[in-house]
This record gives C-alpha cells, structure tokens and sequence, in this order.
C-alpha cells in the first residue's frame, strides 16, 4: 500500500503519435509492472490503472493488451525477484514494460541507492530480453528531507537514460492532493483518479509503442 503526505504535481504529459508495430499479430502486448498504484487497489476488477489504460489505447485506434501485474505492497526488492515467472506467466513477449516501482520503498525509508540497485537490474533484465520500457517516476515525501528526495528522484531520470527508456516523471500527476481523486483513505486514487493518471500518460505510452521495433 502507498501511504505518505500529500504533495503537489510537478511535471504535465507531452503529446506523441500513435503509430505503433507489434510483433503480436493481436496488437501490441504491454506489461504493467507495479505496486498498489498499479494493481487498482480499492478498486472493482476493470476499473484499475491496466484496464482503463488498455480502453484509452483502443480508444486512440491501438488494440492494445495490458498485462496487469501489479501487487498492492511491492518494493523494488519484491519486483526484482517476480520479474521472471511474471515474464514466464505472460503467454508473450511484451511490446512494452511500463515499470513503476519505489514508492514503498521510499515510504520505508529504504536507501535510495538500494532502490537504484534493484530498479536498474529489473530494466537491466528487460533491456537484455529486448523489451522496451516505460519508467514511471515516482516524488518523494517532503517530510523525508531535502537529501533523501534529491537522491530519490534522481534515480527515475538516471536509470531512464542509461537504458534509453521512455519517462512519466511522476506517475501520480495531477492526482495527489486532490481528495476528489482519492479513495477514502486519503491516499489511493479511486476511478476517477486513475483515470486522471492515464490521460496523463497516455502519449508517453503512445510514444513508447511507436519506437518499439516490430
């Protein structure tokens, strides 16, 4: 579960085209691999961040499949270790990996350098299999201090560079602090938050499954 102190949004979603190719001749396959925030949690079975994603793409003119696996109380540690059998349980090679994993790790004060370590052998897995990815950053809390946040948020955009993956700097943008957005706890997004989160993401994604190699 995500539990921290509200925050503002940073960053706003570019604009991309919607050109793709597919080495799955049913459409491009793409695996969703997260936390809570992933996983829909609170949420009734279709209306979580895989399946609202997967009916905006189709909307867009893109029959995309979106593999939901997302476990409510994952850390980047727990990621790294399901990677294979997820990859293993899929029935494909996906077209795209859209990997947003390290909030619980922040919430637990994990260091930010085991975090790094875990991210960068999950995209370094990836990356050899020839699957491209998506990264979903991810802010740190306020309360945590001006250090931990620098050197928290500065592992999305490095590890984004160092295997050429697209970027969402901020999975929960435009989300957080807004109480219309959330489940009653306060913290989780409920429909209309996730909604909210996939138009945001929605071009990255767009983007990302048109540099894919067919």
């Amino acid at each position: 579960m995500i539990r921290w102190l509200l925050f503002p949004a940073l960053f706003a979603a570019v604009p991309a085209s919607a050109q793709v190719a597919s080495s799955n001749k049913d459409g491009p396959l793409i695996l969703a691999f997260g936390d809570s925030l992933t996983a829909g949690y609170g949420l009734g079975r279709g209306l979580g961040f895989a399946p609202q994603l997967q009916d905006a793409l189709r909307r867009n003119g893109i029959k995309a499949r979106v593999h939901d696996a997302g476990v409510s109380g994952d850390t980047t540690a727990g990621g790294r270790a399901r990677l294979s059998w997820t990859l293993q349980r899929m029935g494909g090679k996906p077209d795209l990996a859209i990997v947003e994993l390290g909030a619980n790790d922040m919430l637990r004060g994990v260091d930010p350098k085991v975090t790094e370590a875990n991210l960068d052998a999950i995209l370094a897995e990836l990356n050899k299999q020839g699957i491209p990815v998506l990264v979903a950053g991810m802010l740190a809390a306020p309360n945590l201090g001006p250090d931990y946040r620098r050197r928290y948020e500065a592992i999305f955009p490095t590890l984004a560079r160092k295997y050429d993956a697209d970027l969402y700097p901020f999975f929960l943008q435009g989300v957080v602090g807004n109480r219309t957005l959330l489940l009653g706890d306060g913290v989780h997004p409920n429909f209309e938050g996730i909604k909210r989160m996939v138009t945001g993401i929605l071009p990255t994604v767009q983007r990302a499954l048109a540099k894919a190699k067919p």
